[in-house]
Formats: C-alpha cells, structure tokens, sequence
C-alpha cells in the first residue's frame, strides 16, 4: 500500500508566514506540520509516499529529501498548476498501481491507529473510508452523514464557506431518513480503492470531496466513515495555528508513531 500527502496549496489563510514557508514546513512542537502524517505512516508499515508540491515545492523537496531520514521512500508530484484536492490522483496512478492506497492532509494532527483503520476498510466491502469524528452545529465545516453502521448515507458540501448553507449530495432525502443520521466531520484521511482512479474527471482541476465522492455517493457508491475519538487538530487559520503551537509547547499529546 501507498499515500499521497497534499502538500501542493497556497496556505493563503496563514499569511505572512506562508509567504516564505510552505505551510507543510511550518513547525508545531518542534518539528514541520507534515512529519505527523509522515510518520503515521511510517507506524502503520506504509513506506512508500508521494508529496504534491507546488507553492515554494523546491523548498519542501529540500527539507524532506528522499525521505530516508524519516524511514520512507518519497516521490514528488510536481504541479506547474494547482490541481485542486483531488487532481493530484491524475499523476499518480502508476504511483498507486491496482492497490488500496492513503490520502492525508500535510496539516492534520490526530492520535489515529492508522493500521487498525485500514483494516477496519479492508473487512468491509467499501470504494473509500473517511475518518470522521463527530460535529456540533455550529461547526464551520461541511457536515459526513452516516447510518447507525457508518454508512455514509448523505454529504453537505459548504457553499463557499457560508455556514448552514450546502450542496446536498444526494440531493433529495425524505426528512424520516435524514433524522436517522448523524453528522460528523471529515478529519484528513481516506482508505482507497484502486477503483477511485476511475472515478475522477478527465483533467484538473477538481476537489475530491465536490467532484469525486459526492456525485459517486448520489449515484450510489458505498463510503463509510472510520469514527475517530481521541486527538485531533487541523491548522485552518493564522490563529488556529497559533493556538496549536502554544497548545504543543505546553501539553504535547502522546502521539505513539513519534517516538
């Protein structure tokens, strides 16, 4: 099994400080956000990554190199223009070949057994597993519908980033099944199969949630989500990140694929 870690965009919300660093660059508790799913990935046996680059991408080519001294093998996905979340699947599909493969955000943090997910996907028959955790209303993010089996039964996609308005994929549901479903909140990794290679549109741009999942989820494909409880952190904003790095200075949580 292989991953990719999006590493490719702007990080604009984190301005100025992505003006000269790579927001997979910047450092949290000590070390570049992109090492925490790095090395997650190393714990759970996957050696073999791809890195999409971009926005200042010699810079994080340099700091990671070939990944030896994180016990990986990395390969670069260079991208003269940004493919968006899912575009960068284009390139990659020799990369991944005919296996299960990994998707993770470069700016996530979280306490997943990564293996025990896997093999939680491996054991049903699923295209894709989202980690997910559970979201209040007021949360500004789109909204993971699922059965009582986690069965992902409805996604609502923000409109821009306007909170309580979506895209309904599907889009029609009777109000006696939605009201058996509960909302949760994609956490920045995904278990594949190899038939989401097929799935894409032909060029990029395209995101994987609005053009890959959501109309595969209308048109009846089976996704599940992977409930995920303990620690959880994602760097959205100048602020947010702020708030991370004093939060590690102080009480660094146990995450075990550190040591």
């Amino acid at each position: 099994m292989k991953a990719l870690v999006l590493s490719a965009g702007y990080g604009e919300r984190l301005k100025p400080l992505t003006g000269t660093t790579p927001k997979p660059l910047l450092e949290a508790g000590g070390r570049p956000l992109i090492h925490y799913p790095l090395l997650m990935l190393r714990r759970a046996g996957i050696l073999d990554v791809a890195v999409n680059i971009h926005h200042l991408g010699e810079k994080i080519k340099s700091a990671l190199g070939d990944g030896g001294q994180l016990g990986l093998r990395i390969a670069y996905s260079p991208e003269p223009k940004l493919a968006g979340t899912g575009g960068p699947l284009l390139a990659l599909r020799d990369f991944f070949g005919a296996d299960s493969f990994v998707l993770l955000n470069c700016d996530t943090l979280s306490d997943l057994d990564l293996r025990a997910m896997i093999e939680f996907h491996r054991a049903r028959a699923t295209t894709a597993t989202f980690l997910l955790r559970a979201c209040a209303e007021d949360d500004p993010y789109s909204r993971i519908e699922c059965d009582d089996e986690m069965r992902i039964r409805r996604m609502r996609l923000l409109k821009g980033r306007a909170a309580g308005e979506f895209n309904d994929f599907p889009a029609d549901m009777s109000e006696a099944v939605a009201a058996t479903l509960r909302p949760y909140m994609y956490c920045g990794v995904m278990v594949c199969e190899p038939e989401v290679l097929t799935m894409t549109p032909a060029a990029a741009p395209f995101g994987l949630m609005n053009e890959v999942f959501a109309p595969a989820l209308a048109r009846g494909a089976t996704l599940r989500g992977y409930f995920h409880d303990g620690y959880f952190r994602t760097v959205d904003d100048l602020a947010g990140y702020r708030e991370l790095c004093a939060e590690l200075a102080v009480a660094p949580p146990p995450l075990q694929y550190l040591g």
